[in-house]
C-alpha cells in the first residue's frame, strides 16, 4: 500500500463583479447554514437536555434546503458543500466536548470566509478555470503547478479577494537521511531563534514596523460613519494592511525553517507552551508580531521533507544552567549574559539555553555537534 500525504495549493482567484456577488451568496448561505444548525442544537439541548449528531442534521439540512425551492436563498449553497458546513460544526461541538475549546459561537456573516467542495460535485477545475455552481467559470492564476489527486476544494473570500485552496493527495516519497549535524535552538522575544552553534536568527517585527501605518487607518475608521460606505471601505482597508503583515511573516518563517531543515539532520527545540507570552501583557505584542507558534508547525513538517527530524525536550532550567559544567547559575531575565562562577564560561544566555537544550536530547545518535560538543543521554555524566 503506497503512503499518501496532503499538501494544501493556494490559487488567487479573479472572478468578476456579477462571480462576486454569486460568491458572496453562497458565503452567505453557508453562515446562515450553521447559525440555523446551531441554534437547533442550543435549542434541543435546552429543551431536553439530548445531542444532535451530524446525521440528524445532514437530513434537515435537505429538507431546510427544499423549502420553497423557487425562493429559498439556501439552495445557492451546493448540497455537499452544506454537509461540509455542517461537519464543520460537529467538529467544533466534539471539541467543546473534550474540553479542546470553548463553546461554538454564532458567526457574523463578514466573519464566515470559506466554503468546502468536493471535486465534481459544485466545483471543479474546466479549461484552465474553476467552475463553480452558481457562479460559472472563475480566472484563477496558476502560478504553480497542481499535482496529485485534489480531494477538497475550499474557496476562500477575504477583504475584497479570493483564493482557492486545493487539499491534494501525493505520494509520500521517504527522503535520504539528512547527513548533516544536529543543533538546539532557544526561541524567545530578544532573539526569535538562538542557536548552539553561536547564530541568532531575529524577527523583521513587522508589526512594529507597520504601528505609523496602522494608526492612521485606525483613525480614518473612527472617523467615519457607523454603517456608511466610507467606513466600510475603510475597514476593509485596515483589514487589508493587518492580511500583508501575516503574510510577511509567514513569508519570513517559510523561509527560516526551510534554511535550519536544509542545513541540520536534527533540531532539538524546547517542549514548551508559548501561550504564557501572549497572556504576558508586557510580551503579548511583541510574542505576536514574532510568531513562534508558526514557526514550530512550519519546521516540523520541512525537517520531515528534508530527511531530518525535530526533537522537543524539558524545558526546565535550561536557561539557568550552566552549559559548560552543569551547575545552576541563578539569573534574571533581563541579564542577557552567562556568567558562570564555576567554570569561567562567559556567553550569550540564549545560545547557553541553546546548548542545555541540545545536551538533552538523549534520543539523537551519539555524535559532534556543530559547536563541538558531544551530543550524551541525560543519565550520562559529562565528560
Amino acid at each position: 500500500m503506497t503512503n499518501t500525504v496532503t499538501r494544501s495549493y493556494k490559487y488567487r482567484l479573479y472572478p468578476n463583479q456579477t462571480q462576486q456577488k454569486a460568491l458572496g451568496d453562497i458565503l452567505w448561505a453557508a453562515c446562515t447554514l450553521y447559525n440555523q444548525a446551531l441554534a437547533y442544537r442550543k435549542k434541543r439541548w435546552q429543551e431536553s437536555r439530548r445531542g444532535v449528531t451530524y446525521y440528524e442534521q445532514a437530513a434537515m439540512w435537505r429538507q431546510w434546503r427544499n423549502e420553497e425551492p423557487e425562493e429559498n436563498p439556501l439552495r445557492v449553497l451546493n448540497m455537499t458543500a452544506g454537509q461540509q458546513v455542517l461537519r464543520r460544526l460537529d467538529s467544533a461541538y466534539r471539541a467543546f466536548v473534550k474540553g479542546q475549546r470553548g463553546a461554538p459561537r454564532f458567526k457574523r456573516v463578514d466573519r464566515f470566509n470559506s466554503v468546502t467542495y468536493k471535486p465534481g460535485d459544485g466545483a471543479a477545475i474546466q479549461n484552465g478555470r474553476l467552475y463553480v455552481q452558481n457562479v460559472g467559470l472563475v480566472k484563477v492564476r496558476w502560478h504553480r503547478q497542481l499535482p496529485g489527486v485534489v480531494k477538497n476544494i475550499v474557496i476562500t473570500g477575504l477583504n475584497g479577494r479570493w483564493h482557492v485552496c486545493f487539499q491534494v493527495e501525493i505520494e509520500a516519497v521517504r527522503p535520504a537521511l539528512h547527513p548533516g549535524p544536529a543543533a538546539g535552538v532557544d526561541v524567545g522575544i530578544h532573539h526569535a531563534l538562538a542557536l548552539s552553534n553561536g547564530e541568532f536568527v531575529d524577527s523583521p517585527r513587522h508589526l512594529a514596523k507597520a504601528q505609523a501605518r496602522l494608526r492612521v487607518l485606525q483613525r480614518t475608521v473612527a472617523r467615519r460613519k457607523q454603517g456608511g460606505r466610507n467606513r466600510r471601505k475603510a475597514v476593509r482597508q485596515l483589514a487589508r494592511q493587518h492580511e500583508r503583515i501575516a503574510n510577511q511573516r509567514r513569508d519570513f518563517w517559510h523561509k527560516a525553517t526551510r534554511k535550519l531543515a536544509g542545513e541540520f539532520s536534527a533540531i532539538v527545540i524546547e517542549d514548551l507552551d508559548l501561550n504564557f507570552m501572549l497572556q504576558n501583557g508586557n510580551l503579548a505584542r511583541a510574542a505576536h508580531d514574532t510568531g513562534l507558534g508558526m514557526f514550530r508547525d512550519l519546521l516540523a513538517y520541512k525537517a520531515i521533507e528534508a530527511g531530518g527530524e525535530v526533537v522537543a525536550v524539558s524545558p526546565q532550567n535550561t536557561s539557568q544552567m550552566c552549559s559548560g559544567c552543569g551547575c545552576l547559575v541563578p539569573k534574571a531575565l533581563s541579564v542577557r549574559i552567562h556568567q558562570c562562577d564555576h567554570c569561567g564560561l562567559r556567553l550569550d544566555r540564549d545560545v547557553n539555553a541553546a546548548r542545555n537544550i541540545l545536551k538533552r536530547a538523549g534520543t539523537l545518535p551519539l555524535g559532534a555537534n556543530v559547536d563541538g560538543y558531544i551530543v550524551r543521554s541525560l543519565r550520562s555524566s559529562p565528560s
